[in-house]
């Protein structure tokens, strides 16, 4: 039987009872879901199913990442709800590639772990696989693992396997009215222009994630464990001398300004540290920067495209502030400031969970 999976949370409890139930069975799985963005959220989502099947002796077979063909298959269904019609549209696409590489594989039967999600309908997918079977004489296996405590049996599942909880659907739409009627940031689809690792980030977890597998296969024991945190993403800043001259500038990590915008002047300067008379801002050179913090960079430029780790400015920060988590604006500039500037900032402090590992 030919099982398409959609992540480890639905497919490993899904699994294990397919296995029960149909133990004459040989299941195969077939992770295809081009609906998942961004492209790290996939790999993440697919390391961690890799690791299920892999605990459950299943073979898995990893479908092409076709994105645009599944952008242009729900085009203008975009503003669609959950469970709406871009739903359909999306289970009827992966349903026609996962039947297809059923009857490649000469496998009589297949279904879907979506049918365990409480985030579908199953009426939806249950049409779905009808009808392909109807037309291709490929026998869907519909099975409801939701009844009779399905739910609170496969929470308690993820939990005991420390599985990758997501918590979005997939779609970078399904994304975006989520985070949009929750009122939060949409910090999934950010990534850094020097290619940074933020904190909190899917490249962060997939890191975390990455090194648990390394764990798994020494056999060291674990813990997956949340912490909330201030976190920080940072949009655009720029800086300009006088009227019209831009330079080169960096702001350090948990820099923030209210308005986004001030005019002012250097009023004084003092251990290294050029004070700005608006709006609390503190300039320091690249010099000061690379003495602080033990770095080498040549110019600002490079700085911007290749930063150190936060917690590297995070330092930095207590050292010039008394605390890390001052938000004061601190700009790093090539040459030593003076005279009057524009400071355009735009960022945002956050409250958000990230993972961590607690290694026994």
């Amino acid at each position: 039987m030919l099982v398409h999976i959609c992540c480890s949370v639905d497919s490993h409890f899904f699994l294990e009872k397919l296995q029960h139930d149909y133990p004459e069975e040989k299941l195969t799985g077939f992770f295809y879901d081009p609906n998942i963005h961004p492209y790290s959220e996939y790999r993440l989502r697919y390391l961690d199913v890799q690791r299920s099947c892999k605990k459950l002796g299943i073979d898995l077979i990893e479908g092409d990442y076709d994105f645009e063909t599944w952008m242009d298959a729900v085009r203008g269904l975009e503003k669609e709800p959950e469970k709406g019609a871009r739903c359909e549209v999306c289970f009827d696409r992966r349903f026609d590639v996962s039947a297809h590489k059923a009857l490649e594989l000469g496998e009589k039967k297949m279904t879907t772990t979506l049918l365990v999600s409480p985030l579908k309908s199953q009426e939806q997918l249950k049409a779905s696989g009808e009808a392909f079977e109807q037309q291709h004489g490929l026998e869907f296996v519909f099975v409801d693992y939701r009844a009779g405590g399905g739910t609170q049996d496969q929470s308690r599942v993820t939990k005991e396997q420390q599985l990758y909880r997501q918590d979005y659907c997939g779609c970078l739409y399904g994304l975006t009215m989520q985070r949009e009627q929750q009122d939060k940031l949409m910090d999934e689809m950010f990534s850094a222009i020097s290619g940074q690792i933020l904190p909190a980030s899917i490249e962060e977890r997939l890191a975390l994630y990455e090194q648990r597998m390394h764990l798994d296969d020494d056999g060291r024991s674990y813990r997956i464990v949340k912490q909330k945190f201030l976190n920080y993403r940072q949009f655009s800043c720029r800086l300009i001398k006088g009227k019209t001259h831009s330079v080169p500038a960096y702001a350090l990590h948990y820099s923030t300004l209210p308005r986004k915008r001030a005019n002012g002047k250097v009023e004084f300067a003092q251990h290294g540290i050029h004070y700005f008379n608006r709006d609390d801002i503190r300039l320091i050179t690249l010099e000061t920067f690379n003495e602080k913090t033990g770095t080498a960079y040549r110019n600002v430029t490079e700085l911007i495209y290749e930063p150190p780790a936060p917690e590297k400015e995070l330092a930095l920060r207590q050292q010039l502030c008394q605390t890390p988590f001052d938000l004061t604006p601190i700009i790093v500039t090539d040459d030593t400031p003076q005279g009057k500037y524009t400071l355009f900032l735009d960022a945002k402090v956050y409250e958000d969970t990230k993972e961590r590992l607690i290694i026994d």
